[in-house]
């Protein structure tokens, strides 16, 4: 059965005078995805597709490098466009995140709606997903990640499926059944599952 697996980046280095996609992986980060390497479902991986900013490339391509594989990027499977605000204080954050779940159909603050990231990330990995290229791994951001989990399980959007904070995230999809396997684990805690 072909799995994609989708992973958000770890650990950034936040710079408020920086545009957040142009952020890059901290030391703390960068570890992390190197401890990702130890996963057991790492190996099966044949194709890493990243989304364009940053963060997400490193991320991808640590994994790429280790499986002697190239990142493809997709530049639409960035994180939901927050450019209108730039970067907020974390409480201020954590509110407007609240406020873009809860509201999947309204511009929070001149946010992309919920709605629209959901469409457009699920797009993305529908177009890949069309190229039989056995297991996948999605290189991504929180936000999205979580509307994508929220639309393959068949539920409405909300916080409620959000990653733990930090990132470095994942959860598996297996894409004949087209059903999700498991919700987020940590890219760099080894924990028994189903095989994966």
């Amino acid at each position: 059965m072909p799995l994609a697996y989708y992973i958000t980046h770890p650990q950034v280095r936040i710079d408020a005078n920086v545009p957040v996609p142009e952020w890059g992986l901290s030391d703390v980060g960068r570890a992390r995805a190197v401890a990702m390497l130890d996963q057991p479902w790492v190996g099966s991986i044949r194709r890493v597709v990243s989304s364009g900013e940053r963060k997400a490339v490193e991320t991808a391509k640590i994994l790429a490098d280790h499986l002697h594989l190239t990142v493809e990027i997709r530049e639409r499977m960035h994180e939901n466009d927050r450019s209108a605000t730039g970067f907020l204080p974390p409480p201020e954050f954590e509110a407007v995140a609240d406020e873009f779940f809860a509201r999947p159909h309204v511009s929070i603050r001149g946010w992309e709606r919920a709605i629209d990231a959901q469409r457009r990330i699920a797009s993305e990995v529908d177009a890949v997903l069309a190229a039989d290229a056995g297991n996948v791994a999605f290189v991504g951001h929180g936000g999205v990640g979580t509307l994508l989990l929220l639309l393959l399980d068949g539920r409405e959007i909300s916080r409620v499926a959000d990653q733990p904070a930090g990132g470095g995230n994942y959860f598996a999809y297996d894409i004949e059944a087209r059903r999700t396997l498991h919700g987020w684990r940590p890219i760099d805690e080894l924990t028994p599952h189903d095989g994966i």
